[in-house]
């Protein structure tokens, strides 16, 4: 277990949040978190879990980060390894890359649905693994959730209980294809009740994200090429979780030296309820691209106008420098 600097063993408790009004969290950490990408985050208590693509080291593997005060940072794991998993092989692809985790807490139970890459020639794959707790280790389903064809590609799992009617939804696709699918999950969590068609937004390039704010559905999502100062986050609004949307624009966008944010995650502050953003982005970089290096993961804050609508989320961290987040 890998602890970042100031985080003791403490990770919270495994009560949902209790959140009644919306206040500021106060001072958020300073920018970049660690190396990594595609973050997905869990509110646990007084605790938030981040779960990236790991970009430092080995990358046929996840790892779990967990944090009681968003400024210092403890890695379990790693939580999940592709030698544990039987048919990850099957494609008869050389070596495989774990990207763009998406973790669900149903029922006592932890749901890791994860992209298998290459995605090219071989098919893309959605897998799933189940642990008892957030720190895993998580145990795989024993077959593919998902695999892609010639006309999608089955990365990007992200998945959604809908507050209203109690169903999971799984969401998915994107890169080449540029084809957002949406599925209704069984009650087990691990297999496919039925795909629900949906329109695919403007501008939608991968990474969908859902999430709920008073009354309305937001479906967001990434736009452009990842190693390129295009890469941005959009969205679109619902009255339902599956459509149809109406567009919205964009809300995250490279700046003078932070370039290519996306691939994010929407969350509440466990203790004010504010809502933040976790993201990656290239750290230091000049011009379009294409960029080289380590991804950083960033938190930031989320505000809304009085309609509803989400203001342009500003990117916050340390001046250009050569720093590396300390091991």
């Amino acid at each position: 277990m890998l602890q970042y600097p100031g985080q003791g063993s403490e990770t919270g408790s495994l009560r949902a949040p209790e959140v009644t009004e919306t206040r500021s969290a106060g001072r958020l950490p300073r920018n970049p978190l660690f190396p990594g990408a595609d973050p997905h985050a869990v509110v646990v208590g007084d605790a938030v879990w981040i779960y990236p693509t790991w970009s430092d080291g080995a990358l046929d593997r996840f790892y779990a980060f967990v944090s009681t005060n968003l400024h210092h940072w403890q890695r379990h794991g790693p939580i999940l390894r592709f030698d544990e998993v039987r048919w990850i092989g099957d494609d008869g692809a050389p070596r495989h890359y774990a990207w763009a985790p998406c973790v669900v807490h149903h029922e006592g139970r932890w749901f890791l649905y994860y992209s298998v890459g290459p995605q090219n020639p071989t098919p893309s794959r959605i897998g799933v693994a189940v642990a008892d707790r957030p720190e895993g280790p998580f145990r795989d389903s024993g077959r593919p959730l998902l695999i892609g064809d010639a006309t999608f590609e089955a990365i990007d799992p992200m998945v959604f209980r809908d507050p209203r009617s109690g169903r999971f939804f799984l969401y998915a696709g994107g890169s080449a294809g540029a084809r957002l699918r949406v599925f209704e999950l069984q009650p087990d969590l691990v297999s496919l009740a039925r795909e629900i068609p949906v329109a695919t937004p403007p501008r939608f390039t991968e990474g969908a994200f859902m999430h709920f704010w008073r009354g309305k559905y937001y479906l967001s999502y990434s736009h452009g090429s990842f190693r390129h100062a295009s890469y941005s986050v959009h969205y679109a609004t619902g009255d339902s979780p599956t459509g149809p949307w109406q567009y919205q624009g964009a809300i995250l966008t490279s700046d003078a030296t932070r370039k290519g944010p996306g691939h994010h995650a929407f969350f509440q502050h466990p203790r004010t309820g504010e809502w933040l953003i976790v993201y990656h982005r290239w750290e230091n970089q000049m011009g379009d691209g294409p960029y080289r290096g380590s991804r950083q993961i960033c938190i930031d804050r989320v505000e809304f106008e009085p309609d509803g609508r989400i203001r342009p989320v500003v990117m916050t961290g340390e001046e250009p420098t050569s720093r590396r987040f300390a091991p």
